[in-house]
């Protein structure tokens, strides 16, 4: 049995970003809770978008990324900062979408089913407290409409947690 995967583009990709941005409102809504928001973000995220086998968050503490609330096979708990997609998108703070995370020089390969990534930097006041990740098994997944969309979604997240509830570094 073979299953197709509904990928909305363009202005689909932004409805579907909007829809995303007001249901995230409403579960942050009273609470301020970073692990409880993260937590709810990726399920809503995992939930919601087409052709991901992975959604989560991973936080700054001692210096690295470490794994946070995620949805999706079991995560590489520790990432240093400036090693793969993520490391490389904390320490440039900025988002990187990778259409072939095999063609991506220092990728790790947390699961081998994953073929595309997009990472955003979660910056609060200007600090880095993490960073959302997204993997998908398929090449070319995610584009400037998906970055443009969790950024926006990071922003929220950004602004409606209490940062310092998490143990992130300088928090």
């Amino acid at each position: 049995m073979s299953i197709t995967v509904e990928r909305p583009e363009g202005a689909a990709k932004t409805a579907v970003y909007a829809g995303l941005g007001s249901q995230l409102r409403g579960l942050l809504e009273g609470e301020r809770d970073p692990l409880a928001n993260t937590a709810n973000a990726a399920a809503l995220l995992f939930a919601v978008l087409p052709g991901l086998n992975w959604a989560g968050f991973y936080f700054l503490r001692g210096g690295q990324l470490v794994v946070g609330p995620f949805q999706g096979r079991p995560a590489c708990v520790r990432i240093d900062l400036g090693r793969g997609v993520c490391g490389k998108a904390a320490t440039a703070r900025h988002t990187l979408v990778v259409a072939d995370v095999h063609a991506f020089d220092d990728h790790i390969a947390c699961d081998a089913a994953s073929n595309s990534e997009i990472v955003v930097p979660l910056v609060v006041g200007g600090h880095l407290v993490g960073v959302l990740d997204l993997d998908s098994p398929l090449r070319g997944r995610f584009d400037e409409a998906d970055a443009a969309g969790l950024e926006a979604l990071a922003q929220l997240l950004a602004e409606g947690c209490d940062w310092h509830l998490a143990g992130i570094d300088g928090f």
